[in-house]
């Protein structure tokens, strides 16, 4: 059977030269890069050279970029760090949105049993934080907001430039977790003028287990957690080498095709799109189409559990998902679709295409070629018997 990935956002495939490049490390660079001798001096450069790579990515300079062991660890440490950092100043306001990645939304939960007050900011049914909500919502305690800069589950990128001047007016600090935009879309952190961003090496073709966070120079951090002087004490713990170079790897592969295969995705989503609604009544995008990552639709099917519908895919050889790989395996509908204004049927029988390097225009054929049966026979199992 043929197979047809269409979950990039939840893992990308990790590219051959990352593959490479991180065996070579495992076998030949074993020393410790806090070691002085020459092993662990050669490991460390290693990591420098992957430090430049990343901050390259996005805008930054290599001595600002803190490597983790994922998106969720670095938006731990970003929004922790910050929090047990300004504490002693009596700020101990923190603002989110409402479609947040959990690591983010769980983490602000966590800081409310600390006494922290958060406020979450609405969206409306585009999935776009409004400037206005943010500006309302700030106060003389704000510490630090965090919105995200491309959703996960249905691609808007929010205009966070916009949202960071508005918390530097009022001296509040801003994160953004750019896990999904990252090798998406350009990101320079200096032009968004931002003060943290997190991103994750296995969202753009590179190893699971890695992850960095960029920190603005200057700005004070209180790592969560205590150990050696790693990472230049903000994150203790000997350092992933081989996960950290091959993050590195993939950032400058990912850096230098970004702007083609953006347009590439785009035509092929947009094909994508088309064909499903054409081919499949009782169908919508859910969210605003522009500004979004180019790889990214979430597509509601009116009368179809969205879980049954993946399924079925799946026995096709398709692989799709109904949101954040995070929250897989429960039965709560979308938060993101929910925060959105959908009612409760949308929330629950929408999916997630999400396409990636791999993918062509025999296969955005094939899923619309397969689908309208699919969905037909899953509502036709779910129709109401007429009455006599």
């Amino acid at each position: 059977m043929q197979r047809i990935y269409l979950d990039h956002n939840a893992t990308t495939p990790i590219d051959p030269a990352v593959v490479d490049r991180m065996t070579a490390i495992l076998r030949e660079e074993f020393g410790n890069p806090s070691s002085v001798h020459h092993f662990g001096q050669r490991a460390k450069a290693a990591i420098d050279e992957a430090r430049s790579a990343v901050a390259a990515l996005i805008g930054a300079d290599p001595g600002e970029v803190i490597f983790t062991g994922s998106g969720t660890e670095g938006d731990n440490l970003a929004i922790r760090g910050v929090a047990e950092a300004l504490e002693p100043t009596g700020k101990r306001h923190l603002i989110v949105s409402a479609i947040e990645h959990e690591a983010v939304l769980n983490t602000a939960k966590a800081l409310t049993r600390r006494g922290w007050t958060v406020t979450m900011l609405p969206v409306d049914d585009s999935g776009i934080v409004s400037p206005e909500s943010l500006r309302l919502a700030l106060t003389d305690g704000t510490a630090l907001v965090s919105v995200m800069h491309a959703n996960n589950e249905i691609g808007t990128i929010q205009p966070v430039e916009a949202l960071a001047r508005l918390a530097h007016e009022r001296r509040a600090l801003f994160h953004t977790d750019a896990v999904q935009s990252a090798g998406k879309i350009p990101i320079d952190v200096k032009a968004l003028g931002i003060d943290l961003l997190t991103i994750s090496a296995h969202k753009f073709y590179g190893p699971k287990g890695v992850g960095a966070v960029w920190l603005r120079r200057g700005l004070r951090l209180q790592s969560p957690m205590t150990g050696g002087k790693q990472e230049r004490g903000r994150r203790a713990g000997t350092e992933n080498v081989a996960g950290i170079v091959g993050m590195g790897v993939a950032a400058a592969q990912v850096r230098g095709k970004m702007a083609d295969e953006g347009v590439r995705l785009a035509v092929l989503r947009d094909r994508l799109e088309e064909g499903v609604l054409a081919s499949v009544t009782g169908t919508a995008i859910n969210g605003a189409r522009t500004p979004r990552v180019s790889n990214t639709t979430n597509i509601s099917f009116d009368r179809t559990e969205a879980e049954s519908l993946l399924i079925a895919l799946d026995l096709e050889g398709i692989a799709v998902s109904t949101g954040s790989a995070c929250s897989s395996g429960t039965l709560e509908p979308s938060h993101v679709l929910k925060a959105m204004g959908f009612p409760a049927h949308r929330t629950q029988n929408s999916i997630r295409f999400s396409l990636g390097a791999a993918n062509t225009d025999a296969d955005v054929d094939r899923v619309v070629a397969v689908l309208p049966g699919v969905v037909e026979k899953l509502r036709n199992l779910t129709r109401t018997p007429a009455r006599v």
